[in-house]
């Protein structure tokens, strides 16, 4: 895989996080669910790089993911064959002496409409790259700890993690998708409270990692949310600049099996506090 397509676009922007950020292969395995040789193969192209490995590696770093997983995205319909030109078929009733051009003049609707997704197709896988070469886009604004919304039909996927980075005690006070513990079929939310203003408040747990926290959208720059458990531990997320309004935002993760007893509460500036049960 070379960086000409967009897989290698985005193995090179993979690689440049990594090299900002210090860490070595190792350290990576260390705080992922992704091997040393996994993340090698990831880096430098040799394999497709899965969804969650993108996310890891941005919530492990602090990068905003936005841009990436939409490279990934169209790196995804390259892999998987989506994005490819496909001739159209000869029409079975066209005569044996028609005129070439008189025939590319005028496709048939089946041959057009392909041309049309091709073209489509090309302009946006065309578009990121340039984008990401020029270094001045930035699409979307995800932050760490979000978790991906339903899923999403590609070819080119892993199953949920089945070997996180942590579990229990292990886990606490770290990120759970940086851990692996918050990827798609790994999560029940347990409850869903609606806060002042339409601020919203889902606990969340992963019985693989036996974990919980909560993932929060609506905040505004100061706002906190602080999720208590009967055994006294408690993990809290704030709210900082307007990049964090609207956006998914999770507490840490806290050992937990079960949200009887919990205890969710949310501090917005110059009021006083909300708090819920489980």
């Amino acid at each position: 895989m070379t960086a000409s397509t967009v897989g290698g676009q985005l193995a090179e922007e993979l690689r440049g996080v990594k090299e900002r950020s210090g860490l070595s292969l190792a350290a990576l395995a260390a705080r992922t669910p992704y091997s040393k040789s996994s993340w090698e193969r990831y880096l430098n192209g040799k394999k497709p790089a899965p969804r969650q490995a993108v996310e890891a590696l941005c919530a492990l770093t602090g990068t905003p993911p936005g841009r990436l997983l939409a490279l990934w995205e169209l790196a995804d319909a390259e892999w998987s064959g989506r994005a490819r030109p496909v001739s159209a078929p000869k029409s079975p009733d066209a005569p044996a002496e028609a005129d070439p051009e008189r025939l590319a003049a005028t496709p048939s609707a089946p041959a057009a409409r392909a041309g049309v997704r091709r073209w489509a197709v090309a302009a946006a896988v065309a578009g990121v790259v340039a984008a990401g070469l020029a270094g001045t886009a930035f699409l979307g604004t995800a932050r760490p700890g979000a978790e991906p919304e339903g899923v999403r039909p590609h070819s080119v996927t892993e199953p949920p993690v089945r070997n996180p980075g942590c579990r229990a005690d292990g886990c606490e006070g770290k990120n759970p998708v940086a851990m692996g513990c918050g990827g798609a079929g790994m999560i029940t939310t347990l409850a869903t409270h609606i806060a002042s203003d339409g601020r919203r408040l889902e606990l969340r747990h992963a019985a693989l990692c036996r974990t919980l926290w909560v993932r929060t959208t609506g905040l505004r720059p100061g706002d906190r949310v602080e999720l208590s458990l009967p055994t006294g531990r408690t993990q809290q997320v704030t709210a900082t600049g307007g990049r964090d309004t609207g956006q998914y935002l999770a507490t840490p993760m806290a050992a937990g099996d079960s949200g009887a007893g919990t205890r969710i509460c949310l501090e917005v500036p110059g009021s006083r506090p909300e708090c819920f049960t489980g």
